[in-house]
């Protein structure tokens, strides 16, 4: 049987906020699913992919984390900057996008990364 979590409490803060965060989006994610935004499908199953590899400190994981938190990013200033007149609820949104980003590049969990996480087999040497 594996030995698979969804949380690891002995990872920095930082990291740790990171991966609650994207499964927090995640949710919310495939609430907008339902409502018929595709896009938003693919990133909550890459979330919930890159939460799992965060907790079992996996380093495909932690940058496929970087790479949802920049997409959802990306595409809600897209938004911003298409749609002219924002609400508050875009303005949250990207706060909570940009704090994603911001746990998930912060230096303690880079250095984290970089040191703990296992790399990707023959791949990753």
């Amino acid at each position: 049987m594996a030995n698979t979590q969804w949380l690891d409490r002995s990872q920095p803060q930082p990291l740790y906020m990171a991966n609650m965060l994207l499964y927090i989006n995640a949710v919310f994610w495939l609430l907008y699913l339902f409502e018929g935004a595709g896009l938003f499908g693919i990133l909550a199953i890459g979330a919930i992919f890159a939460g799992l590899g965060i907790a079992n400190e996996k380093r495909a994981g932690y940058w496929g984390g970087v790479a949802v938190a920049s997409l959802n990013f990306l595409f809600l200033v897209l938004v911003l900057v298409g749609e002219g007149a924002a609400n508050i609820f875009l303005f949250i949104n990207i706060l909570f996008a940009a704090a994603l980003l911001a746990l998930l590049l912060h230096p303690v969990s880079r250095s984290y990364e970089r040191i703990w996480f296992k790399k990707l087999g023959k791949l990753g040497r």
